[in-house]
């Protein structure tokens, strides 16, 4: 009875908080108003990670700290559970989802998104001396893979049909990897590119396998005007040189989009 109150009371808050867009009332006035935009994100490098200082940067921590800069507010963020990301964004427990979210249907159905601003796929990792191993997707079918909950890793594994340990976040997944807890994990390129191999805390593992190809977008409120906000930002931060340069610094720039 209590599951099915908190599902009533949950489905009740998004229908509000929608309606409440829906009606006129602008987003951007909201945030303005306030003066914070709040962030919500995961512990994902290259986008969203912390320094030695325990300060926020990645590559979309870094714009989103400029986007913030555009708007005359201050950023905040806050790290959140992957798997509620949505009912986080209509409780307006944070203004926007930005950490390299892929634009699934679920995520273009449930929210008011950006234009892609950069390419992705979800990729397999797994210990490097098994890689050889397993060269093509029918031969992963016996093996176990680390996923982030709620994540469009999860959905490729499950689509597939594979078993799948749904895991609090991506760098939980390559944890249960290195561990030995799971096979393989799947888990964006990108992160990849940046956590596994040598010279990283994941020497031992190396990638290979795209799953899919993808593209993130940052997601808002349905009705939000400030996902067109963002698409003036960003085309902006193109022309000007600011995107590219952003980019170089994590190293990502071979996938970012800029038209």
């Amino acid at each position: 009875m209590k599951k099915i109150i908190a599902l009533l009371l949950c489905l009740m808050l998004v229908a509000v908080a929608a309606f409440a867009v829906a009606e006129g009332e602008s987003d951007k006035a909201y945030v303005l108003e306030k003066g914070t935009l709040i962030v919500g994100i995961t512990d994902f490098e290259p986008m969203d990670y912390k320094n030695e200082a325990g300060e926020w940067i990645g590559f979309d921590a870094d714009l989103a700290v400029a986007f913030a800069n555009y708007l005359g507010v201050k950023v905040e963020f806050q790290e959140i559970d992957w798997d509620n990301k949505i009912f986080e964004l209509n409780g307006k427990n944070i203004d926007c989802v930005w950490n390299g979210m892929t634009l699934t249907d679920e995520v273009l159905s449930a929210m008011t998104c950006s234009k892609p601003y950069m390419n992705n796929a979800q990729i397999v990792v797994m210990r490097a001396d098994k890689i050889a191993d397993y060269a093509t997707v029918e031969s992963l079918s016996s093996l176990i893979f680390a996923v982030e909950a709620g994540s469009a890793g999860e959905a490729e594994v499950n689509a597939l049909g594979y078993q799948v340990n749904a895991v609090q976040n991506q760098a939980a997944a390559l944890m249960e990897v290195k561990a030995g807890t799971s096979d393989a994990a799947v888990i964006d390129a990108l992160m990849a590119a940046a956590m596994v191999g040598e010279g990283t805390s994941y020497a031992d593992l190396a990638y290979s396998l795209p799953l899919n190809e993808e593209q993130y977008g940052v997601g808002f409120r349905t009705g939000s005007d400030l996902a067109a906000e963002l698409d003036a930002f960003l085309a902006a931060s193109a022309a000007d040189g600011t995107l590219q340069k952003v980019a170089e610094t994590y190293k990502v720039q071979a996938a970012i989009v800029t038209e």
